[in-house]
C-alpha cells in the first residue's frame, strides 16, 4: 500500500504551502515531485516527516494511519536524505553511516560503556551493515575517512548510505543530485532506480529533484506542484506533455506561447 496522502493542506499564517494534495507513493515504486521554487515540495517532505502539522488531511502508511514525530522517523521505516549532506564531522565515514542504523541497536548505553560481550557484537553487526550499505553506493573505500576531506559527490553518497543503514521501506530523497556533475547525476540515477529492489521489492521512493532528465529517467511516477497544489500527475511522458507544467515552470499558457511563435 505504501505512503498515501489525502487533501493534505499546510498553512503558515495567511500562507497556504500545500493546498488540498493528494497522492500515493506504492511499494516498489519511484515518485518523483516537482514545481518551481515555493512551489511546496519541501514542506511536503517536513509534513511527512512530522516537522510540519498540517492544518488539514490525513497520511497513512501501508494502510495505517501516519502521525509522525520527527525522532521516530526510523522507527516508522522512513529514512530522509536533506539539501545538505548533513554529515557529522567527529566521526568516520562509516561511523555516520553507522548512526543510519543506531534505531536497530539491541545493546543500551550502559553495556556499551562496561564493555559487555553482547553490546561488541552489537557494534560488530552495526558495522557490518554500514559496511555494506557503504558498499551499495560505491563508497566503500572511504570508510575510515573524514566527511570533510571527501569530495561533495562523495559526501553525497555516504548520506545516502547512511539512509539505507536504517533499512527503511519509505527512503525520501531531496535533490540528492544538486551540485553534482553530470557523470556524476548519470551514475546517481542508476543507484536510484535500484532502491525500490531493496528489501524484496517493497520500499518505497519518493524523490524531490530540480535536473528534470534525472527525474524522467528514474520515476515510474511524477506529481508536479505549483503554489501548493497538484497541477498535474502521470508518468513522465504524461507529465512532460502536460500544458499545465509548462505554464508552472514558464509562467504562461503554453498553448498561447506555442500559437504566438513565429512560424
Amino acid at each position: 500500500m505504501g505512503l498515501a496522502l489525502h487533501g493534505i493542506t499546510a498553512r503558515f499564517g495567511g500562507l497556504v504551502a500545500l493546498d488540498d494534495v493528494s497522492m500515493r507513493v506504492p511499494p516498489g515504486h519511484i515518485v518523483g515531485v516537482i514545481g518551481p521554487n515555493g512551489a511546496g515540495k519541501t514542506t511536503l517532505f517536513n509534513v511527512v516527516c512530522g516537522f510540519v502539522a498540517p492544518s488539514a488531511g490525513s497520511m497513512t502508511l501501508d494502510g495505517a494511519p501516519l502521525r509522525l514525530r520527527p525522532h521516530r522517523l526510523t522507527a516508522h521505516g522512513i529514512a530522509r536524505t536533506l539539501q545538505g549532506v548533513g554529515l557529522f564531522d567527529g566521526l568516520t565515514v562509516l561511523e555516520n553511516v553507522m548512526v543510519g542504523a543506531s534505531h536497530t541497536a539491541r545493546a543500551g548505553f550502559v553495556p556499551a560503556l562496561l564493555g559487555l560481550p553482547w553490546s561488541d557484537r552489537d557494534e560488530r553487526r552495526l558495522r557490518a551493515l554500514a559496511m555494506e550499505c557503504l558498499a551499495e553506493v560505491g563508497a566503500e573505500g572511504y570508510a575510515g575517512a573524514a566527511p570533510a576531506t571527501l569530495p561533495y559527490a562523495v559526501r553525497k553518497r555516504v548520506a545516502l548510505a547512511r539512509a539505507l543503514a536504517a533499512r527503511p521501506r519509505l527512503l525520501l530523497l531531496d535533490e540528492p543530485a544538486g551540485g553534482l556533475g553530470a557523470e556524476e547525476v548519470e551514475e546517481l540515477g542508476q543507484l536510484i532506480r535500484s532502491l525500490p529492489e531493496r528489501g524484496g521489492g517493497d520500499c518505497a521512493v519518493v524523490l524531490v529533484e530540480h535536473h528534470m532528465d534525472l527525474v524522467m529517467a528514474v520515476c515510474d511516477e511524477i506529481v508536479v506542484l505549483d503554489f501548493g497544489r497538484v497541477v498535474a500527475a502521470g508518468t513522465p511522458d504524461e507529465v512532460r506533455d502536460n500544458p499545465a507544467v509548462a505554464e508552472a515552470y514558464l509562467g504562461a499558457d503554453a498553448s498561447t506561447v506555442d500559437a504566438e511563435a513565429p512560424a
